[in-house]
């Protein structure tokens, strides 16, 4: 069987390998990053998994100890006696091998109070129990225990304050744990062969440590190679997952109802070995695959040859229509452009005369507001004068009710006028008659005659006075009558102004009215303007944007006519290229 010779540019070559082996690279790339979190989570799994089975040996090694010590402050605070005391300290001294059980009152030993330990230890009277940390921080913990570190005895202390229900301190009950224990526990468990692991408190002095040299004299932070950087050491100890760092992972673990943490660290390269034959098996596996792809590939377009001397005289025929097409288009659009600069322009000129128009209809509303001003002065002045004439013609009312009452009280006066007149015509006729009896009287009477005399001269006095009174009341009723004439006349004169300041306030409110619609239509057409102007000037800011997207149509449409003919050129470089393999 005769194979035929694959025969190909280098550069085609390098392009159909090169994206073969992009996909390989990424591929191998995106395995190795799921392999490294697959080993990530196991280590955090593992480590936490350890982590919480020296948590449990720790714990239950303190729940013993714990129970104990609430055993003899449930003693304390029932009996408070010395002697019962000391027995259950003794006694629990005796049922623990790690622990030392000690409980001293809240009184100076000097004053006698006292202090007892399991180990049977004298305590000299000048002990003063107050300046110790286990002792002060009992008695202020916010919990039940207080958690102490001993680095003269290298143990832990845990303290207890025995309080009565008022709140009365009564004692502090505390046991020494040896820290060598914890040592052991550290000692014997682990993550891995090369791992370590440690009991740190909240600073990072070692509690337990594979050197009991280091404890409480070496700071894990300052021996370990973690790298804190931003993180404090705080929030260090407050982290739930392991962290991996290169080579080397660590974690931590806070051991329950204590201030202390478990941290371990060891190497990632022991959880690596099956991982690392998996990675390299896949890398072979994608770089074979690459490669006979490739192989593939090159076979493929070998085939595909002989198509591309049809294809590209298809092509270069089409690419002459797309030239064609594309020089009409862009005639075409060239017209176009031009259309819409005029469209443009009139609309500039259009919204140049909109905006003239806006200003004159502001005008035409500012003066429109100021007659709606004059106008309302207008009728507010009418109302004044109108309220003045009321009160004119109620003064002149009140003034004919007076002349006619006058008019009554003078005919009261005709009939006082009257009866003087009487008294005056009967003093008379008395007087004559005095005068006819003083005559008959003689001498005797001449006196009386005299005063007869003069009380008929009063009486005619009396009657001429009376007759100058009628004359001056009938002046005065003729004036009074004319004055009512001439008031009720000057009513009527006062109503008619009324009627036509009523008639003209009528008017100048329907002015009022008509110039209020004014003022509202000016501001409605310039509301209406200004609308416009802004739609003219947004649809002059499209057409704008037409003539930008008309002229890059128009560039484009050139970009498209050099582009066809490069195209065209290729077509027949390809064509070229196809009957020359086809000659070879």
């Amino acid at each position: 069987m005769k194979f035929k010779k694959i025969s190909i540019s280098p550069k085609l070559f390098i392009a159909s390998f090169i994206p073969l082996a992009v996909v390989g690279f990424f591929s191998i790339t995106f395995f190795v990053n799921v392999t490294t979190k697959i080993i990530n989570e196991n280590i955090e799994h593992q480590a936490s998994g350890v982590l919480s089975v020296v948590e449990n040996h720790v714990t239950s090694l303190f729940s013993h100890d714990l129970a104990n010590l609430n055993i003899i402050a449930s003693t304390a605070l029932e009996y408070q006696d010395k002697a019962t005391i000391s027995k259950i300290v003794k006694l629990t001294g005796k049922v623990s091998f790690i622990s030392t059980y000690y409980y001293v009152s809240a009184q100076p030993l000097s004053q006698g109070g006292f202090m007892i330990m399991s180990d049977d230890t004298e305590i000299p009277k000048n002990y003063s129990q107050f300046d110790k940390p286990w002792f002060k921080d009992a008695v202020n913990a916010e919990r039940l225990f207080a958690f102490n570190t001993d680095q003269h005895k290298k143990c832990v202390t845990i303290s207890r304050a025995v309080k009565s229900e008022d709140g009365k301190l009564l004692g502090v009950c505390a046991f020494d744990m040896d820290l060598s224990v914890f040592s052991k526990i550290a000692k014997g468990t682990k993550v891995t062969e090369k791992s370590t692991i440690s009991m740190i408190d909240g600073e990072g002095r070692y509690l337990a440590t594979k050197d009991e040299t280091d404890v409480l004299e070496g700071n894990y932070f300052e021996d370990s190679d973690i790298k804190l950087g931003t993180m404090s050491p705080d929030d260090y100890m407050k982290a739930s997952k392991a962290i991996v760092v290169k080579d080397k992972f660590y974690a931590v673990k806070r051991i329950s109802f204590t201030p202390w943490y478990l941290v371990t660290e060891g190497l990632t390269s022991d959880f690596k070995s099956y991982f690392e034959k998996s990675v390299t098996i896949v890398i072979i596996l994608v770089t074979i695959i690459c490669i006979a792809a490739t192989i593939f590939l090159l076979w493929y377009m070998e085939k595909n040859r002989s198509k591309e001397k049809i294809l590209g005289d298809k092509l270069y025929g089409e690419t002459q229509n797309l030239a064609v097409a594309a020089k009409e288009n862009a005639a075409t659009s060239q017209d176009q452009s031009a259309a819409v600069k005029e469209i443009v322009a009139t609309m500039e000129d259009n919204n140049e005369l909109s905006e003239n128009i806006s200003k004159k209809i502001k005008d035409v509303n500012s003066i429109a507001k100021k007659t709606s001003d004059d106008v309302n002065s207008g009728v507010a002045s009418l109302k004044s004068n109108i309220e003045k004439l009321h009160e004119i013609f109620d003064a002149n009312q009140h003034t004919i009710e007076g002349i006619k009452s006058l008019g009554k009280k003078i005919e009261n006066i005709w009939d006082i006028v009257t009866l003087i007149n009487s008294v005056a015509d009967q003093a008379k006729i008395i007087a004559f008659n005095a005068e006819l009896e003083v005559s008959s009287a003689g001498e005797a009477g001449k006196n009386f005659h005299i005063v007869a005399t003069e009380i008929r001269r009063l009486a005619d006095g009396i009657i001429d006075g009376t007759k100058e009174i009628k004359e001056k009341i009938n002046e005065i009723q003729q004036s009074s009558d004319s004055l009512i004439i001439a008031s009720e006349s000057g009513t009527e004169k006062i109503n008619e102004g009324c009627q036509k300041a009523t008639e003209l306030e009528a008017k100048f409110e329907s002015i009022k009215n008509a110039s209020e619609i004014t003022v509202e239509s000016a501001g409605d057409i310039t509301t209406i303007i200004q609308q416009q102007t802004l739609a003219s000037e947004q649809i002059l800011v499209t057409l704008k944007q037409i003539a930008i997207g008309v002229d890059n149509f128009t560039q484009a449409t050139e970009s498209i006519s050099s582009a066809a003919q490069n195209v065209q050129e290729i077509a027949e470089e390809l064509n070229e290229n196809g009957g020359s393999k086809e000659k070879e």
